[in-house]
């Protein structure tokens, strides 16, 4: 997804275990290799058959660690996690993996995705005694594991799936094994892989491929895994519901050279734009996507329609790899330091502009001005994703219905606003010709309002049963749901 989108990225997670590696190396290329499914935080934990060491830190993987973080962290099992806030402030506390002292020993987990009865288990929970340092949906799930009844793994990591409810892909280790989690609708993706005489377990299959490991399955919604010395113990424990991937893994989250249900996603991404040109015909010059998750949809837009393709956006790859904040003059041109398009080459063309969604509208008006001020004569926006109406609980940073201007703005409306020549987006049909697979095997949740799960339930118990401040404490924030609840009445 173009960085102006208004989408954020899930979680990235990564777990090794491989006697005579150095897995702390590996973790840190394996993340990343994951680095666009977050950026605010990054952790490494590692466990040598006794202890658990760990790293983390605000900021990219590079630079979180160097050479001495590394050497810091021996053993022969580890999990990593690079991290962007949904549930948890962005903070150094909500950094993963997140480490616990259990009565039956160390735990750190790592978690992509959002749990939607988290208030009711952290209630459950705190009842119970015990007291929590984070805001992040890990702690919850650690505590639930560390409370878990059983003498084995396998009932141990059942009794966690039976009671947490949402997206999740969970990794972990134990000081003598490496813990793996898919929620039983598998709306965040996770793969297995082998590396030499170990196992690999990570968010997307790209992460196997720098390492040189060899890519085996998805692991399945409702599969717990458990890797020790004894290799890889699959068990069940959660029934199996309808597939609920999230759609915009494919649109946007995963990288073009991962591999999802055995289809590579940069041909998907290609099919996408081949239908917006079969669906939303236009006489222009040439197609430019916006950098650099569309460049595919607009090569497939290109060689359907005929009309040529051209890069006329420049991205700065490293203008979101700093702390150092712009003050409000360049915040005001902020796709300026983004994007540098290619004047010469756009001027006094008609451009067919290819992108993956529009959000909140606050930033298309810019591309749209920037490509104008370029000296492009024409401006016709192509979107890959169907207009996004309601909001993500289930572990995407998205917005409250009413700051999704799709949600109440008719695409004539939208169009005005971004000034644009036309606007056209994808159908929810055409996307699922792209994707060749059926409906029912995703969450379109954000198109369609139809959620896989009781999200608004849940999103009740959130509005109406906050709990109440404690003395001298300031009451808690009203949750994100509160417009969503608000207009659903």
């Amino acid at each position: 997804m173009s960085p102006h989108s208004g989408l954020r990225e899930s979680c990235g997670v990564f777990g090794v275990y491989a006697p005579d590696e150095d897995v702390a190396r590996i973790t840190f290329y394996g993340l990343y290799a994951l680095q666009h499914r977050g950026q605010e935080s990054a952790g490494i934990a590692t466990a040598d058959g006794t202890k658990i060491h760990l790293r983390t830190g605000m900021g990219l993987v590079t630079q979180v660690f160097d050479e001495a973080d590394l050497s810091y962290l021996p053993g022969h099992i580890a999990v990593g996690h690079t991290r962007y806030s949904t549930t948890g402030s962005s903070r150094p506390e909500n950094a993963q993996p997140l480490y616990l002292e259990s009565p039956r020993g160390p735990l750190a987990l790592g978690h992509n995705g959002n749990l939607v009865n988290s208030e009711v288990l952290r209630r459950d929970l705190e009842e119970q005694g015990y007291r929590f340092t984070t805001s992040a949906d890990t702690e919850i799930i650690a505590n639930v594991l560390a409370s878990a009844p059983g003498t084995t793994w396998e009932k141990r990591l059942g009794h966690v799936m039976r009671r947490i409810q949402g997206a999740y892909c969970v990794v972990g280790l134990t000081p003598g094994g490496l813990l793996a989690m898919r929620d039983p609708y598998g709306v965040r993706p996770l793969c297995l892989g082998s590396l030499n005489s170990g196992w690999v377990v990570a968010s997307e299959s790209c992460a196997l491929d720098h390492l040189g490991a060899t890519f085996l399955r998805e692991v399945e919604p409702g599969e717990a895994l458990y890797i020790d010395e004894n290799g890889v113990n699959s068990y069940k424990p959660a029934p199996r519901q309808r597939d609920a991937l999230c759609i915009f893994e494919y649109i946007y989250f995963s990288r073009p050279d991962t591999i999802l249900r055995d289809k590579l996603l940069y041909p998907v991404r290609m099919a996408m734009g081949a239908e917006l040109a079969r669906q939303y015909p236009v006489e222009a010059d040439l197609v430019i996507g916006v950098p650099d998750s569309a460049i595919p949809a607009a090569i497939g837009y290109s060689h359907t329609s005929g009309i040529p393709y051209a890069e006329g956006l420049v991205k700065n790859r490293y203008v979101g790899r700093t702390f150092i904040q712009p003050n409000q003059r360049l915040r005001e041109v902020g796709v300026y330091l983004k994007f540098n398009p290619l004047r010469q080459l756009l001027e006094g063309q008609r451009l067919v502009v290819v992108d993956d969604s529009i959000v909140r509208g606050t930033t298309t008006p810019r591309v749209v001005e920037m490509l104008r001020r370029a000296g492009a004569r024409e401006v016709h926006m192509r979107i890959t994703a169907p207009p996004i109406r309601n909001p993500c609980f289930l572990g995407i940073d998205m917005a409250t219905r009413w700051e999704l201007i799709a949600s109440h703005n008719s695409v004539e409306d939208i169009r005005r606003h971004i000034g644009a020549d036309s606007l056209a987006y994808q159908t929810i049909d055409g996307l699922l010709r792209a994707v060749g697979q059926t409906r029912d095997t995703f969450c379109m949740a954000c198109f369609t309002g139809d959620y896989p799960m009781e999200v608004q339930l849940q999103m009740d118990k959130l509005v109406f049963e906050r709990r109440p401040a404690r003395p001298g404490e300031k009451p808690e924030p009203v949750p994100v749901a509160w417009t969503w609840e608000q207009d659903r009445r």
